[in-house]
């Protein structure tokens, strides 16, 4: 099986180098990594002239779309599988892509296949709780009977680190486009429901995390709220506030027996700017545009709709 990496990059930081090294040095080989570049500035020149694997595009800040330049990467692509990673994911050992195709070649009815995310070392202890709650040490393969039991998170995918059969994801119709986010999300939602499976390859693990601030959490759920209003098809009759309530519980818990009980006052603000954003997300509609570009972390999405 040939395996591309695809990855989107927006003025990419330190750990892009790091990224690249570590695919370069994988056990399974990379046929080739796609870099599709949201305008040049200080992209690193090296890698434009770098022989090894390495194709870059550059687009414009208003081509780019979630869904959209994903879609354009898996068209450049001529690969099995297609395997894409944010610029600031850094995998975690050199078995990243053997562990994917290990998933491919022994389950063939899986199309849809994304990665564990395990915390920087400077994360904090509430982020690093929520990367081992979102994604635990073991392996799982969901299907449409999961609904019941895990609810919205049998949709739940990344592509911070998520691979697709090439053939399967351009057959679907590939990624949503235009979204303003969730794309992965909303490609695994509705592929389980027409009946596919979606699995999640716990051995297959790359470092990513963020600190999020308050107001950056109430900006992304707010983005995310939008995308699934947008589409019913997939998630009306799945409702998100349960998971959310049920993780800020288990997060409590974690941070008494952690012998920080203290931060449960940082975890009920966090976790109200993220209700907050996703509650007038849901309501986009009925909000004045000025409020909804004041709400958004993607402005440039509401100018092209």
């Amino acid at each position: 099986m040939q395996v591309d990496v695809i990855i989107p990059t927006y003025r990419p930081g330190s750990e892009f180098g790091q990224l690249i090294s570590k695919l370069q040095k994988q056990e399974y080989p990379i046929h080739k990594i796609i870099i599709i570049n949201t305008e040049v500035g200080e992209f690193p020149q090296m890698l434009e002239s770098e022989p090894y694997q390495i194709e870059v595009t550059h687009i414009r800040q208003e081509e780019f779309d979630h869904g959209g330049t994903r879609n354009m990467g898996a068209s450049i692509s001529q690969a099995d599988i297609v395997l894409y990673m944010t610029q600031d994911a850094i995998p975690a050992d050199n078995q990243l892509i053997e562990r994917f195709v290990e998933i491919f070649k022994s389950n063939p009815e899986i199309g849809i296949a994304y990665g564990r995310q395990l915390p920087r070392e400077d994360c904090n202890i509430i982020e690093r709780y929520t990367r081992r709650f979102n994604y635990p040490e073991k392996s799982r393969i969901k299907s449409k009977v999961d609904l019941s039991q895990l609810g919205i998170k049998t949709f739940f995918c990344s592509d911070v680190c998520a691979a697709y059969r090439r053939n399967y994801l351009l057959s679907a119709g590939g990624f949503e486009d235009p979204t303003i986010f969730n794309e992965d999300m909303i490609f695994a939602g509705k592929r389980i429901l027409a009946g596919d499976k979606v699995a999640y390859v716990a051995e297959a693990k790359v470092i990513h995390s963020h600190n999020y601030t308050g107001n950056q959490q109430f900006h992304r759920n707010f983005d995310l709220a939008v995308s699934q209003a947008q589409h019913p098809e997939v998630f009306e009759g799945v409702p998100s506030e349960g998971e959310g309530i049920r993780m800020v519980k288990a997060t409590a818990k974690y941070l008494i027996r952690s012998g920080q009980p203290l931060r449960i006052w940082n975890l009920i603000y966090q976790s109200g700017c993220k209700y907050m954003g996703y509650f007038l997300g849901k309501r986009y509609e009925k909000l004045p545009k000025w409020l909804v570009l004041k709400c958004t972390s993607s402005p440039k999405y509401w100018k092209k709709s």
